[in-house]
């Protein structure tokens, strides 16, 4: 089964917000979830954008974008925090499969935030490598004018942070985004209402 993949990294944003829009009125498509769609896919995938993260249950991308199998590249930590493997994993969705956009997923109301701010505000550190995210986050919500008292704030500055991070850590993402053939866009996603919004996008024109 053949399908248009967006050549762009506008039209590839294009296609993710329109499906948002689906999924928010209940009036999704369900695309490329059947089986003649799964059997084609199997000797090699083409996913049209690179999604990265926040790993909270409530955050499946194909679901709140309205896409099926082969569709999105996923990446997903706590708080979408940025080691190694994360940008590894990124920059062969991009350098490899040819995704033109790369997408930071975050969201109101994460956890992982709301321990950062606990941290800073209460010294309520936790323990073990939960604390390493922590550590990844509080630069982010410093920065924010009002990160300390307003975690919504302290989340978007997290998410354009992230944004901005890929790009400064990642030459094979730099380059692709000099380049035109990818953009990075900072995408925040409202739990109950279940809508997107993007707050940042280098690259996207």
């Amino acid at each position: 089964m053949g399908r248009t993949l967006p050549r762009t990294p506008a039209q590839a944003l294009e296609i993710l917000l329109e499906g948002n829009d689906r999924f928010t009125v209940g009036d999704r498509l369900h695309p490329h979830q059947d089986a003649d769609h799964r059997a084609a896919l199997a000797p090699a995938q083409h996913p049209f954008a690179v999604i990265f993260g926040c790993s909270d249950s409530r955050l499946a991308a194909e679901i709140i974008f309205d896409r099926g199998l082969g569709d999105l590249f996923v990446v997903r930590t706590a708080g979408h925090v940025i080691g190694p493997e994360v940008l590894g994993s990124i920059e062969y969705g991009v350098e490899v499969l040819g995704a033109p956009l790369i997408a930071v997923l975050g969201h109101d109301s994460c956890g992982a935030v709301a321990a950062t701010l606990g941290a800073i505000v209460d010294g309520a550190t936790p323990t073990g490598f939960m604390r390493d995210v922590v550590e990844r986050i509080t630069l982010s919500v410093l920065a924010a004018p009002d990160g300390l008292t307003n975690s919504d704030a302290a989340g978007e500055a997290h998410i354009r942070y992230t944004t901005d991070l890929l790009v400064d850590r990642s030459s094979v993402i730099a380059k692709r985004v000099a380049d035109g053939s990818c953009a990075v866009v900072g995408l925040s996603y409202r739990l109950a209402e279940g809508s997107v919004r993007v707050i940042a996008g280098p690259g996207i024109g």
